[in-house]
């Protein structure tokens, strides 16, 4: 079994055990390096994502009100909803709501809301769940395009290779008859 030291090395040098020579090797060298970072930020992104609602709703649970909203407009990715709190305060927050899937105009539904700050708002009996697959998606496309895109660097590194061995060879083979 491979390593993960000895794997890294792979995907950051190639096959090649010498640094690289020429302005292709080396261009390959830091492309491979970019896809590794990109893809790292990708990952980090979804974890981020995913830490980010649950830490909105541990804010949530721990000074929670609960009060009926209803759906100004609706979207797959944010909805604008509005609500009064218990003492007569009507609030829209600016970020929407949390969790807004399969929701509506003009639905009037629950929502769970930090007394401390109402902008933070989700709908009821929804929570940070919701976001570890979307999250998960975002980083499982991530690598298989990283992964797409090192084994395309590759092919051009074997092909780099061919070339570097057939530019050699009519010039051994000149030397070996002379």
């Amino acid at each position: 079994m491979i390593s993960p030291k000895s794997l890294l090395r792979i995907l950051i040098h190639g096959r090649s055990d010498e640094p690289p020579k020429t302005r292709a090797r080396n261009l390959l060298r830091w492309t491979r390096i970019a896809v590794l970072i990109v893809t790292g930020l990708v990952t980090l992104q979804s974890v981020l994502l995913v830490a980010g609602a649950w830490r909105d709703d541990l804010a949530i649970d721990h000074n929670m009100g609960v009060a009926q909203a209803e759906v100004l407009s609706a979207g797959p990715r944010r909805s604008t909803i509005e609500f009064v709190t218990p003492d007569r305060v009507t609030y829209r927050p600016e970020l929407g709501v949390l969790y807004p899937s399969e929701l509506a105009t003009g639905m009037r539904i629950y929502v769970e809301y930090n007394k401390n700050d109402p902008n933070l708002v989700r709908v009821q009996h929804r929570n940070a769940g919701l976001a570890i697959i979307p999250a998960g998606s975002i980083a499982v496309v991530g690598w298989l395009a990283a992964t797409a895109a090192l084994v395309g660097l590759a092919f051009l590194d074997k092909r780099l290779d061919r070339r570097a061995d057939s530019e050699s060879r009519p010039s051994q083979l000149a030397s070996e008859t002379t």
